[in-house]
């Protein structure tokens, strides 16, 4: 992938994106018929209801089934966290690293309870990385934005691409439902600058405090993003204009993920801030790619809730949550699973000699 050009990777990006359709809707009419013949007021579940349609339109089928489940967990570095943008120093994303490749981070503890696997790709780590990880990267880390361009249209491509093959190599080995995760120092950084040019919103209601910075380092981080976006004029109707001038490595793959698992008819599941930024990349590239998106919770930052109505998506949980890797989407595999057992076991009025409601 290193050594083709912009037009070759666009064109890979091409291929992708073509295969992506809309749902199913006779599938979604069958398990919507399914629905209002179980033994409760009509739509009385709410969004279960909606996930399991959801779910049925998206594999074709009225009796949709969940096999294997794996966050892909992306991780990136930012130059950009030379301005002082994170609470923590950038060599916390390669230890980190190693605390989910053992097994100890929160996305481990929460994927094992959700029976998921976790891959942990380096598309873009700043620092050497060994041990049992995806190999990938594209870059060490991203440009500082606020000197220039985050990275090339080259290195935007390659790590949607990268994105891309990963979600592959999963669907391929069986996985069928999927969660995005994130991994980077600084990463809330770029999001907030996607997020403010895709949605067209003032930067001040887009830009939160990330790992926990002060009143201080938030006024300096809105100005970061404010001098980067001037300096570099994103064009916000290009998604690969803005990714490559003030997006991330690992936001970049993220994106790639979602639009193939557009094209593979897999349902994945968007985490957090960095993760919807991700989908707002891959939303551009491909619209339709949002019929496969998963909204799992709605995160702390403040952006998030701006992205996700951009989406039209509305997040299952509300957990005051703000840690990304993929845990909100691990927790919302449960919920998945739980409306494919509502359509599969709960009986129907008939079945139980329940009358049904007078119409």
């Amino acid at each position: 992938m290193d050594n083709l050009t912009v037009a070759q990777l666009n064109a890979q990006l091409e291929t992708i994106t073509k295969n992506i359709s809309d749902l199913d809707e006779e599938s979604v009419a069958q398990i919507q018929k399914r629905l209002d013949s179980l033994t409760k007021p009509l739509g009385s579940l709410g969004q279960l209801e909606s996930l399991a349609k959801q779910l049925g339109g998206i594999q074709r089928t009225s009796s949709p089934k969940i096999l294997k489940k794996a966050i892909l967990l992306m991780a990136g570095d930012h130059g950009v966290a030379a301005e002082g943008v994170s609470a923590f120093p950038q060599e916390v994303t390669p230890q980190m690293v190693y605390n989910i490749i053992g097994g100890g981070a929160a996305i481990n503890v929460l994927a094992r309870q959700a029976n998921a696997e976790v891959f942990c790709t380096d598309v873009g780590v700043a620092f050497p990385l060994e041990g049992d990880i995806i190999h990938k990267r594209v870059a060490n880390g991203t440009q500082n934005m606020a000197k220039g361009p985050a990275m090339t249209r080259q290195q935007a491509l390659q790590a949607l691409l990268v994105g891309a093959e990963v979600a592959d190599e999963k669907i391929r080995a069986g996985f069928n439902l999927l969660g995005t995760g994130d991994l980077g120092i600084g990463n809330t950084t770029p999001s907030s600058a996607i997020v403010a040019l895709i949605t067209n919103s003032p930067i001040e209601s887009v830009v939160g405090r990330g790992t926990g910075i002060d009143d201080a380092g938030l006024i300096k981080k809105r100005r970061v993003i404010e001098k980067a976006i001037e300096l570099n004029q994103p064009d916000p109707q290009d998604a690969l204009d803005v990714l490559a001038k003030v997006g991330g490595l690992e936001i970049a793959a993220i994106a790639g993920s979602i639009l193939q698992a557009a094209a593979s008819r897999v349902p994945i599941v968007i985490d957090g801030f960095i993760s919807t930024a991700g989908a707002l990349i891959a939303a551009k590239l491909a619209p339709k790619s949002t019929s496969f998106m998963i909204p799992s919770h709605g995160s702390v930052e403040i952006g998030h809730r701006k992205a996700l109505a951009y989406l039209g998506l509305d997040p299952v949980l509300n957990l005051n949550m703000r840690l990304g890797e993929g845990t909100g989407a691990a927790l919302t595999f449960h919920l998945v699973e739980a409306a494919l057992h509502i359509i599969e076991e709960m009986s129907t009025f008939a079945d139980a000699g329940v009358s049904e409601q007078s119409t």
